[in-house]
């Protein structure tokens, strides 16, 4: 699923081709936009390039690399805070749980993360399904779930998101139309 996913590469020729992305390799801030360095199906790590966020369509690798990344620092946190732990003379057991409950919230994603969500602050179809980026409550890292979910475990917070963005056109009633022809005779 994950290598069918396509970005645009810049060639040198004319034509602009679909080319796929295999992999988010890493991640930068150049003048305050998101870069990732990707590895294209079918080409070597030399034609490896560093393409702005903006440009790419492909949200799951770039979830996979983040979720990675994030995995990475909480190991980092937890040798730090078990070695700390070790010289404090805390008790094993009670730290040993505490770093599988960190584990399997770092994993969790969308209402898998057991957060209330807040608001929609925005949707994509670039998968296929309809997905919403939730912003939840006592939370900076707002993440993308599926709609079919979001319509059921938060009927309110979906409805919001419409309404915010519904237009709305009055039309005279029968009153209105019946005095304005009144007027005209």
């Amino acid at each position: 699923k994950l290598a069918t996913q396509a970005a645009k590469k810049p060639k040198k020729e004319e034509e602009e081709e679909e080319y796929v992305v295999e992999k988010v390799l890493d991640r930068r801030v150049v003048k305050g936009k998101v870069e990732f360095l990707l590895k294209w199906k079918g080409f070597s790590d030399e034609d490896n390039t560093w393409e702005p966020e903006e440009n790419l369509d492909c949200p799951d690798l770039i979830a996979e690399y983040m979720q990675k990344h994030k995995e990475k620092e909480e190991k980092k946190k937890e040798s730090k805070r078990k070695a700390a732990s070790e010289t404090s003379g805390d008790g094993e057991e009670r730290g040993s749980k505490r770093k599988k409950e960190e584990k399997d919230c770092s994993k969790a994603r969308g209402f898998g993360r057991g957060l209330q969500p807040e608001r929609i602050i925005g949707a994509t179809d670039s998968s296929g399904e309809l997905m919403f980026l939730m912003k939840w409550k006592n939370s900076d890292e707002a993440d993308l779930v599926p709609a079919k979910e979001a319509n059921v475990k938060c009927p309110q917070v979906v409805i919001s998101f419409y309404e915010e963005r519904l237009t709305w056109h009055s039309y005279p009633t029968e009153e209105e139309e019946k005095k304005e022809e009144d007027k005209k005779d």
